[in-house]
């Protein structure tokens, strides 16, 4: 059992540590059920949901794996732009976000997807020192997709 304070007040029954909890007018919390024997603590019990829930959100808003960057190309991409590209796809791994690249085709250049992936392949190689791709690419419809996460 823990005080309010954060004292240990050692092992004790659980109706001993109820009836310390009314007589400060405060709540018996559970702590940590799988701990042997059980840690309970004397505090207030909104106080402990307030800090739950904070502690939550401060974890939440760290996180940057739900952020998806997306950088699109076409298949008669310049070689500078190209390196554009490259540059802004190592600043956004770096940062921790995903990046959705996407090849996009006009017009009769569909019927050459051949292009469009000897091209991710070259992209793909390029950033391969930052970030690896989360699953294979696919032609959907006009264009060939692929997501590329943080990687090392």
């Amino acid at each position: 059992m823990i005080d309010e304070d954060g004292t240990m007040l050692g092992v004790m029954s659980v109706a001993d540590g109820v009836a310390k909890a009314k007589a400060k007018e405060l709540d018996l919390i559970l702590v940590s059920p799988n701990a042997k024997p059980p840690v309970c603590k004397i505090i207030e019990y909104g106080q402990y949901k307030y800090e739950l829930v904070r502690r939550e959100k401060s974890a939440r808003k760290g996180q940057k794996s739900g952020v998806v960057k997306e950088l699109k190309m076409s298949p008669i991409i310049g070689e500078h732009d190209l390196k554009v590209r490259i540059r802004q796809a190592e600043a956004f791994l770096k940062k921790g976000y995903k990046i959705k690249v996407n090849i996009f085709f006009k017009g009769r250049a569909s019927t050459h997807p051949e292009v469009g992936f000897a091209l991710l392949d070259r992209y793909l190689q390029a950033v391969a020192e930052w970030g690896l791709p989360e699953e294979q690419a696919r032609l959907m419809g006009k264009s060939i997709i692929v997501i590329l996460s943080p990687g090392k």
